[in-house]
């Protein structure tokens, strides 16, 4: 039987994979926003939010402030929380606070789909590995993107900067296509952002984000709410 961490790392490899293709259109994105390579390295090391982090380099591209950065990454980051309160339910006595702190830093929705359907509890040897081969993956990823983005034409690097856009497109299409509810939340949130492109430029591209995503969620909240039988 394979040690916890082996096993982690192992059952990461699918993901880091993946993280591999999105990471590298944001490495692209990050150099044609003017960061180099080594900053937008550190973004993807120590952040691991693909959103966020194309949401937080857009906001530095537009020197924008420390309070638009923090509110935008607390929305758009918030359902991590909500994740992190999930998994505790399943971690067994090995977690300390600081492991917990530390396991805390790696949970993404895909990280945290593979750690959920893990039968039994989780150990913390077993979540680091988990966490580990992602992280890898998404760093490499963006590394090898901002280099390209460096010696790529302009044109060639724009377009490969249209993966990370495609993959919000690709969670956002098959819950939309499912539930009209959900389509109507997004196409809100779509036009809101239209709204303050074209006739709001005053206000910043964060806070615009902000906006439009606070006004779309409280609307299909008061239009379509869940009753409490449905959450049980």
């Amino acid at each position: 039987m394979r040690r916890p961490f082996v096993q982690g790392m192992l059952d990461g490899v699918p993901i880091a994979l993946g993280y591999l293709s999105v990471s590298f259109g944001f490495g692209i994105l990050a150099v044609r926003l003017g960061l180099p390579v080594l900053a937008a390295v550190g973004i993807s090391f120590t952040n691991l939010t693909s959103a966020g982090q194309a949401a937080g380099v857009e906001i530095i591209a537009a020197a924008g402030t420390l309070l638009e950065m923090a509110l935008t990454q607390f929305v758009i980051n918030l359902r991590y929380a909500l994740m992190g309160f999930s998994l505790s339910q399943k971690l067994d006595a090995t977690f300390t606070t600081p492991r917990r702190l530390l396991v805390s830093f790696g949970i993404t929705d895909e990280i945290y789909a593979v750690a959920i359907s893990q039968p039994g509890l989780l150990t913390a040897t077993y979540m680091m590995g988990l966490i580990v081969t992602p992280v890898l993956g998404w760093s490499l990823g963006t590394f090898l993107g901002a280099a390209a983005g460096e010696l790529l034409p302009t044109a060639v690097s724009n377009a490969m900067g249209l993966v990370l856009y495609g993959m919000f497109i690709a969670i956002i299409i098959p819950p939309a296509r499912k539930d009209r509810r959900v389509l109507f939340v997004v196409a809100l949130a779509a036009a809101c952002s239209v709204v303050f492109r074209y006739l709001l430029p005053m206000v910043s591209g964060g806070f615009a984000v902000i906006l439009s995503a606070l006004a779309a969620s409280l609307a299909g909240a008061w239009l379509f709410p869940i009753e409490e039988e449905a959450m049980t």
